[in-house]
């Protein structure tokens, strides 16, 4: 058995030394090597999901749901309405978008972070003014000094992005995953702005609506969430199959009954053994859901009167499992600690 001390890279001593040189590869929910180099089948930009699920397509293939959470998918999947998903952090609400994407082939998830600051447009699109106005000015002071055309009415669509939101109301034969994570945490108005747009299925783009009757059929060519060019018609995106959307919230707040009301709504209860012992295998593989069952069980037992989160779990198995083979309940204590109140 290795001493405890043969796992630590920094050790205090006040020395320099090359020991960095062997510390591990990271866990896989923190590896960004992967940046910029998305998987060929289902694109993800710079890896983010990956890390923070360590992995969703392994999780989404382990991923069991009990009946009652399988009849409120299906629900929300035959309604065609917005999915709301509540239940403490590490419950499992975030990968159930990623679980029905993939089962049903539908996809990337297409992810939108909530935050106190984000708003409605943050989720449809960004028009970026500024580069619009530097390239007029540069335009039409070539034309001016006789060197390039003036500036065309028809390029704003370049200077659009549709968000998370906006793509997934594109029109398509299937429809996307959309996961609009954590809405609790945002401001007062959000869920109220997001009526509208989750009831028609479609919102307008006044940059291109005012100039629409001056492009070529009505059409323009703007980015989407994927970074593909996509065509808008009419400066309105309008979905041809409503996409499947869930919004997940930790239940730090209510929301209005309006917006309760047009969704299913499907509360997680905690997860059990079985459900944690997938979610570590999934993560880290066979060998460390076997080695970390005691774990498990001890965070299971806690979790009762305390506020945990998963995450903790994941680092106190990866580390006490690869580290540090001894000392590793009292290291994952010191990991694993409570959320509700300070220590």
């Amino acid at each position: 058995m290795s001493e405890p001390s043969e796992w630590l890279i920094y050790r205090g001593a006040g020395e320099p030394h090359e020991g960095i040189e062997q510390l591990p590869p990271p866990p896989p929910w923190r590896d960004f090597a992967s940046r910029g180099a998305p998987a060929p089948d289902e694109p993800d930009g710079d890896g983010s999901a990956d890390r923070r699920l360590g992995g969703h397509r392994h999780v989404a293939e382990l991923h069991r749901p009990g009946a009652e959470e399988l009849e409120m998918i299906n629900a929300a999947l035959y309604l065609r309405r917005p999915l709301l998903v509540t239940g403490t952090p590490g419950a499992g609400k975030s990968t159930l978008a990623h679980s029905v994407a993939h089962e049903l082939g539908l996809g990337r998830v297409l992810r939108w972070p909530i935050v106190s600051r984000t708003t409605l447009l943050d989720g449809l699109y960004h028009y970026d003014a500024i580069a619009r106005l530097q390239d007029v000015q540069i335009a039409a002071h070539s034309a001016a000094a006789g060197t390039g055309a003036g500036p065309a009415a028809d390029d704003v669509g370049s200077y659009i992005r549709l968000g998370p939101l906006g793509t997934a109301l594109l029109p398509s034969d299937r429809p996307r995953v959309l996961l609009i994570d954590e809405l609790d945490k945002s401001d007062i108005d959000l869920p109220n702005d997001l009526l509208n747009v989750l009831e028609e299925g479609e919102f307008g783009i006044p940059e291109l609506e005012r100039i629409a009757d001056r492009l070529p059929d009505g059409e323009a060519r703007v980015l989407d969430d994927d970074g593909n060019k996509v065509t808008v018609r009419g400066g309105r995106v309008q979905c041809t199959a409503f996409p499947f959307v869930v919004l997940t919230s930790n239940g730090e707040r209510d929301f209005p009954a309006p917006l309760m009301r047009r969704c299913i709504h499907l509360e997680l209860g905690r997860p059990d053994h079985q459900r944690l012992a997938t979610f570590v295998r999934a993560h880290l593989g066979d060998e460390a859901a076997r080695s970390g069952d005691d774990l498990i069980a001890h965070f299971l037992e806690r979790s009762r009167s305390e506020l945990l989160a998963t995450d903790q779990l994941l680092n106190a198995i990866y580390l006490t499992d690869a580290a540090a083979p001894t000392g590793r309940d009292r290291l994952a204590d010191l990991l694993i600690q409570r959320l509700d109140r300070p220590r």
